[in-house]
């Protein structure tokens, strides 16, 4: 595992250039304190933390991948508008689930009233819920932290934890992973609406809109874009 930290200050020009890497074992765990010190000494990391405290470093996405999360967070904030009742968090919020994890879903919506119920100081750090409904955007690989494989660990961990709704988003496959509740996902290639059911009334997904998102094909003329 590996942190990447500023040099101690140094006369030489060279040595103010260069990032010094901060290693430690693999088997190392840290409690949640612990992470969240780590995270606000690193501010430029993207860090989460296992419920066993492993620490697991993000990378960003690719541009595809950050044009269809924009595109679905723009339609869960415009549900969440006209429903009313519903906060819509985005990936750079992390969250202390119950079990001690600290993850970052893509995109999560939690009803107003659980997030009203906390504290200043709890929404200002890592709020300590698992959201109602949870989004995560496979990469096209299945390497890393943002490959399936790892994806499905965490959408486990979110309905464990209490998660009303998951989606698993595909793009690569053109299909959904539907995480209930509980029990199995269930998998929906069709092309049709992604329906999240009464618990979430009216909200519903163009998936071919946001498999397109980030084409040429949606860029609008008018925009000069």
């Amino acid at each position: 595992m590996t942190l990447v930290t500023s040099p101690a200050t140094s006369s030489s020009s060279a040595a103010m250039d260069v990032l010094a890497p901060l290693r430690w074992p693999d088997d190392l765990r840290f409690t949640p304190e612990q992470f969240e010190r780590i995270c606000s000494a690193n501010p430029e990391s993207v860090l989460e933390l296992s419920a066993d405290g492993e620490l697991i470093t993000m990378t960003p996405t690719g541009g595809d991948t950050s044009v269809r999360n924009s595109r679905l967070l723009m339609r869960l904030l415009v549900w969440a508008d006209q429903q009313g009742g519903w906060t819509v968090l985005d990936s750079s919020g992390g969250f202390r689930l119950p079990d001690g994890a600290i993850l970052s879903p893509d995109a999560a919506l939690v009803r107003l009233e659980r997030w009203q119920a906390l504290t200043a100081e709890q929404r200002h750090g890592f709020p300590p819920l698992c959201p109602d409904l949870v989004v995560e955007l496979a990469s096209p690989s299945d390497e890393g932290s943002r490959g399936v494989s790892a994806l499905r660990r965490k959408m486990a961990a979110y309905q464990a934890n209490g998660a009303r709704l998951g989606w698993l988003l595909l793009p690569d496959e053109r299909a959904v992973e539907i995480w209930p509740a509980s029990g199995d996902p269930q998998r929906q290639e069709q092309a049709t609406p992604l329906e999240a059911g009464p618990e979430f009334p009216g909200l519903r997904l163009d998936l071919e809109e946001i498999w397109a998102a980030g084409s040429a094909s949606q860029v609008n003329p008018s925009l000069g874009c």
